[in-house]
């Protein structure tokens, strides 16, 4: 994989258990894992249905878009149970995708939250089966679209640098805490 590969990594900011309304999400783009280029920023639906629309525009009218190559996202779900649809979002900006945890998630969990918690639950669940199954690829946990497992394991090494994370999705979680809180923090 080459150094010049351009990677936006999505996170959403800290939210007020209470909280209902929009939560604010930043894309941080780079190149490789040593040049950050730029920051993107939109706002989801708390536990909504509108996450996948609104990556696709924020990313899709970025003076970036022409230059991306993948999109990595820390979880399937932004904002509470914002739910990706992975291989839409994949399809509608031609770029492969894929979803990184530094835990394997509890799918059992995931699946009795939604179906008993979640307003369009069932619905949510089929999206997050629809990401394919979570992988163990280079110490992390990710679901792929458009991309194999050899390749994401190329991508994961490029990109990361400090710690366990790939740094488009550190920074992205770093500058949504710091927008939130006034500070960043958390396991960066």
């Amino acid at each position: 994989m080459r150094p010049g590969v351009r990677v936006i990594g999505i996170d959403d900011g800290p939210f007020e258990r209470s909280h209902r309304g929009d939560v604010r999400v930043v894309g941080a783009i780079y190149q490789g894992s040593s040049r950050l280029e730029g920051i993107l920023s939109a706002k989801v639906r708390r536990d909504g249905r509108n996450a996948t629309d609104r990556l696709v525009q924020m990313i899709g009218a970025s003076r970036f878009a022409p230059q991306l190559h993948y999109v990595m996202l820390d979880g399937i779900a932004l904002a509470g149970f914002n739910v990706i649809d992975l291989p839409r979002l994949s399809a509608e900006l031609e770029l492969p995708a894929m979803v990184v945890c530094r835990t394997a998630p509890d799918l059992e969990a995931v699946h009795d939250a939604l179906l008993d918690h979640v307003r369009g639950g069932a619905a949510k669940w089929k999206l997050v089966r629809r990401a394919g199954p979570v992988l163990p690829i280079e110490g992390l946990h990710c679901q792929l679209a458009g991309l194999g497992r050899d390749e994401a394991a190329a991508l994961i090494r490029l990109t990361r640098r400090h710690g366990k994370l790939p740094e488009p999705i550190r920074t992205a979680h770093l500058v949504a805490t710091g927008i939130e809180t006034g500070a960043s923090h958390g396991r960066a």
